[in-house]
């Protein structure tokens, strides 16, 4: 049979999708730039104010819709991308600050390795497709991110500073680490610098080692020193961006980005972390509770803990079983595909509203007890590009250069 990923009906069921997504996403831009947190009904809650990882993960997906093709997408960006030059934009002490209200004025002035990450890879998207201003804030979030951020004794990014970059955090995190290598992917395509693409390795290779010592559950937290803190927020274990324990989707997460790693630098170095750890999210995290859907974490053993299930987790389960596929042709990856992507049209994809429900209760219900709204389209949107792309370049240069959909699973491995 041929793959889901190269049926003619199924790509076009991910173009209209993406559309639609796409589309619930058209009043996102906030009155002085940047982008809203959206509601339910995508009506921007300017309550929360505007924050830098919304409107930078907001200029990458319009971004992409514009090179696309997407009527009305370049504008979006344009009008996020005006957020990360103005109102978030620290100009006496450098960098982004994390959030501020919709008039300015600082909430969270701290410096966030999280939030310049995707500061990057909103830039390194904004050059791509030629939006004014985005080499120049491609220039300077690089210089920020290598200068701040990135410890080349470890061969990790740190976590947080202060407003004025004088006080380092000691938490050390993977979050941030994740979505750095997302960035330097970006930035080493867009700017022809391979050194981004080395850098990415190196996390992705003490991140491997330290879930291969865990049974492929990857530790999160970390102290100065680089030791795992394992314990660590088990008595608030839903918190949104430092859950305890292992976290699903991150397995499949970090599964994907090393195929997208060995890609970009030609080699086959990550492929066996890359099948441990979706082995080990797909194990822990598939329909273990009595109902479909993936969990969000467990603890070390494997059980549950947080039983709720976010959008992102199944979106990125999804696209790391499509470039498992494209990269081996194992009929298993597709199958796992075509399973996780059924349980997304039947209980996250809002038909009524828009977008996807963000968070739903172990049986399937929609609950906002973690995610209120439906703040952004990020994991959404490349869960539809993701499966008819290249796994290298990545997606911004793929858009730019007509590679979306270009590929079949024969010529991606």
């Amino acid at each position: 049979m041929t793959p889901w990923t190269d049926q003619a009906d199924h790509r076009s069921w991910l173009t209209r999708e993406r559309l639609r997504l796409l589309e619930f996403g058209r009043d996102v831009v906030a009155p002085a730039g940047g982008a809203a947190w959206l509601d339910e009904h995508g009506v921007p809650d300017l309550d929360r104010g505007v924050q830098t990882w919304i409107t930078a993960r907001t200029v990458h997906t319009f971004g992409l819709g514009a090179m696309l093709g997407v009527p009305g997408s370049a504008r979006i960006a344009r009008g996020a991308l005006a957020g990360l030059t103005g109102l978030l934009r620290d100009g006496e002490h450098g960098g982004w600050f994390a959030h501020v209200d919709v008039d300015g004025t600082p909430v969270d002035d701290s410096k966030q390795c999280y939030q310049h990450a995707f500061v990057v890879l909103a830039a390194s998207t904004a050059t791509a497709a030629g939006l004014p201003g985005g080499q120049a804030l491609l220039d300077e979030a690089a210089a920020v991110f290598l200068e701040r951020f990135w410890d080349e004794d470890a061969g990790m990014c740190v976590d947080a500073w202060d407003r004025t970059f004088t006080e380092l955090d000691g938490y050390r995190g993977v979050n941030g680490n994740m979505h750095a290598v997302e960035a330097m992917l970006a930035a080493g395509d867009v700017t022809g610098d391979r050194a981004w693409y080395a850098r990415a390795r190196r996390i992705a290779r003490r991140v491997a080692e330290n879930a291969a010592a865990h049974e492929w559950r990857i530790p999160e937290h970390y102290d100065a020193a680089w030791t795992p803190e394992l314990d660590l927020n088990r008595e608030r274990p839903d918190d949104p961006f430092k859950p305890f324990g292992a976290t699903v989707g991150h397995g499949f997460e970090w599964s994907r980005l090393f195929l997208h790693i060995d890609a970009s630098l030609g080699t086959d170095e990550l492929l066996p972390a890359a099948r441990n750890l979706f082995d080990r999210a797909q194990h822990d995290g598939w329909s273990v509770d009595g109902a479909e859907g993936f969990v969000y974490t467990t603890d070390w053993e494997g059980a549950p803990v947080v039983r709720d299930r976010m959008h992102w987790v199944a979106a990125e389960a999804a696209a790391a079983a499509a470039t498992l596929h494209t990269r081996t042709g194992e009929e298993h990856y597709v199958q796992a595909y075509a399973t996780w992507w059924d349980n997304i049209a039947d209980t996250l994809v809002d038909r009524e509203n828009g977008s996807w429900h963000h968070q739903l209760d172990p049986a399937n219900s929609p609950v906002a007890t973690v995610w209120p709204g439906k703040p952004d389209l990020y994991h959404a949107v490349q869960s539809t590009l993701l499966p008819v792309a290249p796994l290298s370049p990545g997606l911004a240069v793929a858009a730019r250069d007509g590679l979306i959909g270009a590929r079949t699973a024969e010529a991606g491995r």
